[in-house]
């Protein structure tokens, strides 16, 4: 039997993997160049017996999306730079709380308002460290409309396993540029739901550590009382300020994102084995890249094509690994420098690292990386 088809925007693309997830909630704000992920969620989430609503701002919209999930449902928020700086607070409220909750931000220019119907690059290192404080964190950045499908439906599921936000970012590029893709059959791309306690209620502590490094989580309204609070606090979820408690909460965090790397981590690689320069690109510029590639091997120069889907976890060993065996590394990003800089850590000189930055509004083309590897080499 055929598979459905359509043809999608990639913003639309990520309206329909969020179904697909089992999103039941969408709190947001409209912003350019997201705004179509609202309005394709805003007829669709009735009709499975969802809820969407949009909110007063950006702050307003996280706050919704937290309180949606702590009632047991999938949720999702989508927004641009500007949108994704505002809701920071409540990003680090989800996550010392470690609430599933589900971003998507459609990246353009900045900073400030900058160029909203132009793509960027620039909210890369935002996703890491846009909250402050020391947090896990997860972002993933697919390239294509099939893959912003799913690549969602990964990071509903990332997000309920990990009990934390996840950021799936893509640029204004892929947003809104339409393509043909495949719906998977139901059961065809695994769907996680959380873990939900076994316990009796008057039993159950909200970040209970016996049952590992991601406790289960109960749904408000389902007969479980527990406290959720921004502060430090203990397995009862109360505020604490005892120094070995607060240690270990802070360590356990991290931990259950840093043990499970080589689950979350994803990549792509195009033809890396012989590669004398390694392309280090994501999203749409991945897309130039791989043309590139293409054209530098007709030239006799031996280019490959590093591409990574999930972004942080920043995938070390491999680039690591790539740098040693290379004799140069080339960065093209839709910024002035952020990718580039944890090549350069993670490599430690074992190549040269090359950087091409384009902040103008356009996109990076193959002719441009392709001139900066025969720079390099």
């Amino acid at each position: 039997m055929a598979k459905k088809v359509a043809l999608l925007q990639g913003n639309e693309a990520c309206a329909q993997g969020a179904l697909y997830a089992g999103c039941k909630f969408f709190g947001g704000y409209p912003i350019t160049p997201s705004t179509e992920v609202a309005e394709v969620l805003s007829v669709e989430l009735p009709k499975v017996g969802g809820k969407f609503i949009q909110m007063e701002d950006e702050i307003g919209a996280m706050a919704s999306v937290i309180g949606a999930s702590l009632t047991g449902s999938k949720v999702l928020t989508a927004t641009s730079g500007p949108g994704v700086s505002l809701k920071q607070e409540l990003i680090g409220y989800a996550c010392i709380a470690e609430v599933p909750c589900v971003i998507i931000n459609v990246m353009r220019g900045g900073p400030s308002t900058g160029m909203p119907t132009g793509p960027g690059q620039s909210d890369v290192q935002q996703a890491k460290w846009g909250t402050h404080g020391d947090h896990a964190a997860i972002a993933l950045v697919p390239a294509s409309c099939q893959e912003i499908f799913s690549e969602t439906v990964r990071a509903f599921n990332l997000a309920e396993k990990y009990r934390m936000p996840v950021q799936v970012l893509f640029d204004e590029i892929v947003g809104h540029s339409r393509e043909r893709i495949e719906f998977p059959e139901p059961g065809e791309l695994e769907v996680i739901d959380r873990q939900t306690p076994t316990v009796a209620p008057e039993q159950y502590k909200p970040y209970d550590t016996s049952f590992g490094d991601v406790p289960p989580l109960a749904a408000f309204g389902s007969g479980y009382r527990f406290h959720v609070t921004g502060l430090n606090k203990a397995q009862d979820g109360f505020p604490t300020t005892k120094a070995s408690l607060v240690d270990d909460e802070q360590r356990r965090q991290l931990r259950k994102v840093d043990a499970a790397q080589a689950e979350i981590e994803k990549n792509e690689e195009y033809l890396t084995d012989d590669a004398e320069v390694v392309i280090f690109a994501y999203g749409s510029t991945s897309r130039s890249a791989r043309y590139a590639v293409n054209e530098l091997r007709k030239e006799g120069i031996k280019a490959g094509l590093f591409r990574p889907i999930t972004l942080w976890p920043f995938p070390e060993k491999r680039v690591a690994e790539l740098a040693k065996k290379a004799k140069a590394i080339v960065v093209p990003e839709m910024n002035l420098g952020q990718m580039v800089l944890e090549v350069e850590r993670v490599a430690k000189g074992d190549c040269k690292i090359g950087f091409l930055g384009r902040v103008d509004g356009e996109p990076i083309n193959p002719g441009q990386i392709i001139a900066k590897v025969k720079e390099v080499k």
